[in-house]
Formats: structure tokens, C-alpha cells, sequence
């Protein structure tokens, strides 16, 4: 896995070309680079302003974009990533973090903003674990998420390598 830095930088035109091509369509709304490569500097992570340029709610803060990363995560969910983490982290320990998430989304909202809000946790989730994506994601950005730590610790044990999972029963 590539190494990575956290930075709070405001996308460059370069940034916003990398971010389109990693999306593979435009953004729909503002947001900031929070991880970059080491090594060449590309976009991993991006953090989203909680609503888009036409006012709608984004309640995916974090977005996973870059690669190797993002195919790696996806391994992982296709090999029940989703359910073991539910299992072996706790529905209590998620149920906070998406509460953490809220929180900061929310903090970024405009104060007098009336339109509608972003709701629920990460990835717009309620309860239990949608997309480990988003997850970790978070995590790479400093989230205290335990299903990123979680996700971080399977992909040094090489869970999201091709070929057979190392920890598949």
C-alpha cells in the first residue's frame, strides 16, 4: 500500500481533472483534498462540503477515491467484509462513530442554512456498515472509526490482495 499524508488542501485544476477521472464523472459539489500519495501527490481521500452546488444534502463526507486503495477496500467487501466487520467490531462501537461522523458533517454546515440537511452517519448510513469505503476513508482522513481501523488492519494482513483472502475461512 502506498503511503499517504493528510493535507487540507483546496483542489488545483490538476486536482479537480485527477478527481474526475478517479470518480469518473465530475464532482457534483465542493470539496478539499484531505489525503494525498506520498509519492506523487494524487488524491485518496476527499472530505465533501455537506451539500451540493445546488443546495441537496451530500452525506457522504469522506470519499475513498484513490488507488491502489479503493480496489483493495472492494475486495475486501466482496469477500463479506461488511458482515464480518458488523460482527467482530459491534453495532455499538459503529452506532457511535456514525454519530462522530454526523457531528462533523454537520459542523460545516452553513449557520443559517434552513434547506435540507445531510442525515445519518457515514456514507448516509443509520445503523451497521454500508460501504467500507467511506469508512475508511474517514479513518485515513483522522476519523476516530473503528471500522477503518478495522479495514486498515485487514489490508496489512494483505485481505485486499488479489487472488484468494489470506483470512478467508
Amino acid at each position: 500500500m502506498p503511503a499517504v499524508m493528510l493535507v487540507e488542501d483546496e483542489p488545483t485544476a490538476v486536482d479537480v481533472s485527477a478527481v474526475t477521472e478517479l470518480l469518473g464523472r465530475e464532482p457534483k459539489g465542493q470539496f478539499t483534498i484531505v489525503v494525498r500519495h506520498v509519492h506523487d501527490g494524487t488524491p485518496v481521500v476527499i472530505r465533501n462540503h455537506p451539500l451540493l452546488s445546488d443546495g441537496r444534502p451530500m452525506p457522504t463526507r469522506y470519499w475513498l477515491l484513490g488507488e491502489p486503495e479503493r480496489t483493495m477496500v472492494s475486495r475486501i467487501e466482496s469477500r463479506g467484509g461488511v458482515h464480518r466487520v458488523e460482527d467482530e467490531v459491534g453495532m455499538d462501537r459503529i452506532a457511535v462513530a456514525h454519530d462522530r461522523y454526523a457531528a462533523d458533517r454537520d459542523a460545516d454546515l452553513p449557520e443559517d442554512w434552513t434547506g435540507p440537511r445531510p442525515t445519518a452517519g457515514v456514507g448516509g448510513t443509520r445503523k451497521g456498515v454500508k460501504c467500507l469505503h467511506a469508512h475508511y476513508g474517514w479513518w485515513l482522513a483522522g476519523g476516530e472509526d473503528p471500522v477503518g481501523a478495522w479495514v486498515a488492519d485487514h489490508l496489512a494482513a494483505g485481505d485486499g490482495d488479489a487472488g484468494p483472502s489470506p483470512l478467508a475461512g
